[in-house]
């Protein structure tokens, strides 16, 4: 089947607002109706959400290095209001986990650019939103204009513009300013916000504010952000899989999700529209997402990808994902609960999230998938960026982009074009319902001067696809007619032609057209409708070498789908390097460090750090050293009793056992990992079976199941007591389907650990 678009130029002139430009100007940035600009080129940025008050300072450092090796360029984050000054009569606190200015710094320092979310309502699943107890109960109206509030807010405020309005200048880091979160109604109390933040101090020439819900917006004064969420906690435990949830694994024209942070404000909101002098942009794609008590999803790694690659497809000129790098609360008594009148009860402590970094610093599959992203972001970004969207699937409406949510026959595709070229994006992920793979598929791309039809044969799309093909790219002054690979990133070798860098995915054959007069050399060209057609490029080390007439050349490297998820493109030496590797590879002051996790593992690096070995086009180290499974002691400790049936008391939500409930009816374990040699860090990873479990270590509590175990010196035993309340085939839950597979079949209550696994992380720097 030939699935058919035509390039839908812009529908109006680019125009450009005030922010950004006559308003809070910044060199080199700069906003239009279609992207950002940096330097005067299309750029589409990649933000990750990390709270610096829910994770220790000894590890941004680290938390932030991964997220620069991930893609990111901009760290967002909440200042929460009730972390930092819990009580009136004392003054907030900024040292320590809550040095708020020397995590900007240090942001700065890493390479990342940095926007703050002051709020002073933030939610983040927070106790008031991140309100102290006495704001809320000083008897004004918080989140108004109500004169007694604004007096507290200005002074807030005014501790937040000491701490970061030095760093909000024109050389700092400091990009953005997100006001509020998730005001629907109340425009012209977020222009008092921003007044007042200005008045403070701070200042940013990008004002942000949640868009979606139909939000009502002060127009000029915020730049719209929308977000997309596979899944969430916030719906009730026997709502099957939202429609909001649904949309956002299509390529669509609707960027409002009425359905985030309706657990709140009520029922969902009408969906709102695009303000004409704004690019579509995001601050929340789900990186993962909170469980609740009552309703616990754990999204995959490509249910995270695929909704990040159905917005980039879509039309996103800003990828924002919250959270990218989870954490923990401070102490106890700081979450939301139905305690204190939220619908939901989330974890004492963990906000893990299950994000791309968790908060051990545990990269997961969504990291490797979303850096793959990224990487073709930090390539081709500036093209991308000046692309319109066209998406050709239409739903009831019958209007193009607007796709029916309930369809799962159709193929999930989209262009996004400048009319000269493009990339055609593919989806075929979602969760739960999975898609139809696609069998006989073509697609034919009419752009403003030519008619592209690809590839020269049928492909079979499989399910679970997820695929960025480009049309008439030129790279270097080579032209690629077409390709059923995807591109990645381009590599200036010093004294080389240059390498383009192509994974093959899904499965689908490998093939790559070049117009009639170039040369191809390394690879067989077949002649075919006036191109020169790579039939099904393998995935190795072996170069294929394209010349067009002009004398430019081009190297083409092909990873497989496996070493697409192990590559990484650090700047070292002011060269931009390709490297394969499982560990986690990080460029620190200019130096590649390998983190490795449980074993050694092999870095390749492309072009070398140092001379390779002859005919080589890697160099190649082998790093960390072999871990041998190291015996964790399990003993029970207390058999866990049968607890009374869980009161709901929110309607379809059910309340989590109080402190005498959970400890009443809880099995004990205490587990030891033996003295030895330990790595930087340490984590013993927990399976267990039951409702709801603590674990204690020292004088530390943790609700995470990858448990820190670093011992203070090496040679240390370290001894861990969990906790675990019993879950039975009746407990009010919403599970994960894999989860609800193992409740399903327990004959009674169960509260059991299944098992325990210690991993040791290494940092090994490379030689240069």
């Amino acid at each position: 089947m030939i699935h058919h678009v035509r390039h839908t130029p812009w529908d109006r002139p680019e125009t450009r607002p005030a922010m950004a430009g006559t308003e809070d100007p910044r060199p080199g940035l700069a906003l239009t109706s279609r992207s950002l600009l940096r330097d005067g080129r299309p750029w589409i940025p990649v933000t990750g959400e990390l709270h610096y008050s829910r994770v220790p300072r000894s590890r941004w450092r680290d938390a932030l290095l991964l997220m620069r090796a991930g893609g990111v360029t901009i760290v967002s984050t909440y200042v929460f209001w009730i972390h930092h000054q819990e009580r009136r009569e004392r003054e907030p606190v900024f040292g320590g986990d809550l040095d708020l200015a020397a995590f900007v710094r240090l942001a700065q320092d890493v390479g990342l650019e940095v926007i703050l979310r002051i709020g002073p309502w933030c939610h983040g699943e927070v106790r008031n939103g991140g309100l102290p107890d006495w704001v809320t109960h000083a008897g004004y109206r918080t989140r108004t204009d109500d004169p007694a509030y604004l007096a507290d807010v200005r002074t807030w405020f005014g501790h937040v513009g000491r701490q970061a309005g030095p760093l909000c200048g024109p050389d700092g880091p400091v990009i953005g300013i997100q006001l509020d979160n998730e005001l629907y109604d109340q425009p012209g109390h977020l222009r008092t916000l921003k007044g007042i933040a200005r008045a403070c101090g701070l200042s940013a020439p990008l004002w942000t504010a949640t868009a979606w819900g139909g939000a009502d917006l002060p127009a000029g004064d915020v730049f719209p952000l929308y977000g997309g969420y596979g899944d969430g906690f916030w719906v009730d435990t026997g709502e099957g899989w939202d429609d909001t949830f649904r949309a956002h694994f299509f390529f669509s024209h609707q960027w409002d999700d009425p359905g985030i942070g309706r657990d709140l404000a009520g029922s969902p909101g009408l969906a709102g529209t695009l303000h004409p002098d704004f690019p579509p942009a995001t601050c929340e794609l789900g990186g993962g997402m909170a469980g609740a008590y009552h309703r616990r999803p754990l999204p995959s790694g490509a249910d995270v990808a695929s909704v990040a690659l159905a917005k980039l497809g879509s039309g996103s000129a800003w990828q924002g994902y919250y959270m990218y790098a989870g954490g923990a609360n401070p102490r106890p008594g700081l979450r939301e609960s139905q305690a204190i009148g939220y619908p939901n009860d989330l974890p004492v402590l963990d906000y893990d999230f299950n994000a791309p970094i968790g908060a051990q610093l545990q990269t997961r599959d969504s990291f490797h998938l979303l850096r793959a992203q990224h990487l073709f972001l930090a390539a081709f970004g500036d093209r991308l960026a000046a692309m319109n969207a066209t998406i050709p699937t239409a739903g009831p409406s019958g209007l193009p982009g607007l796709p029916d949510v309930r369809d799962r026959a159709s193929l999930r595709w989209s262009l996004r074009s400048d009319g000269r070229s493009g990339f055609v994006f593919v989806n075929g992920h979602q969760p739960y319902e999975p898609l139809p793979e696609h069998r006989d598929v073509r697609f034919e791309v009419e752009l403003a001067a030519a008619r592209v039809r690809f590839p020269h044969r049928p492909v079979t799309i499989p399910s679970g696809a997820m695929l960025w093909w480009p049309v008439n790219l030129d790279v270097a002054g080579v032209t690629i007619a077409w390709a059923t690979l995807v591109p990645l990133t381009v590599l200036d070798v010093p004294g080389d032609d240059p390498v383009l860098v192509l994974a093959r995915t899904g499965g689908v054959p490998g093939h790559l057209a070049v117009p009639a007069g170039h040369r191809v050399c390394g690879h067989t060209a077949l002649d075919h409708d006036g191109e020169l057609v790579l039939e099904d490029v393998p995935a190795s080390r072996a170069l294929v070498t394209v010349e067009a007439p002009s004398g430019d050349r081009l190297r083409l490297l092909v990873l497989d789908e496996a070493e697409a998820l192990r590559a990484w493109s650090p700047v070292v030496g002011g060269i931009r390097r390709l490297v394969l590797s499982d560990a986690d590879i990080v460029s620190d002051g200019g130096t590649l460090v390998a983190v490795t996790a449980g074993g050694p593992a092999t870095v390749e690096v492309c072009p070398p750090l140092r001379a390779p070995a002859p005919g080589s086009l890697f160099g190649r180290y082998e790093v960390g050293l072999p871990q041998e499974p190291v015996p964790v002691s399990i003993v029970q400790t207390a058999e866990a009793s049968a607890p009374p049936a869980r009161p709901v008391t929110v309607p379809g939500r059910a309340s989590a056992p109080d402190q005498e409930t959970f400890l009443a009816h809880a099995a004990r374990y205490t587990l030891t990992v033996p003295a030895r040699a330990a790595g930087d860090r340490s984590l013993l990873r927990v399976e267990l079976v039951g409702d709801v479990a603590v674990a204690r270590t020292g004088d530390r509590t943790q609700d995470l199941w990858d448990i820190d175990v670093t011992p203070a010196q090496d040679g240390e035993p370290v001894e861990v007591e969990i906790l675990i309340h019993p879950i039975d085939a009746g407990t009010p839950v919403w599970l994960p389907p894999a989860a609800e597979k193992v409740r399903s079949g327990l004959a009674g209550p169960m509260a059991r650990i299944t098992s325990a696994t210690v991993i040791d992380y290494r940092s090994i720097r490379l030689p240069s």
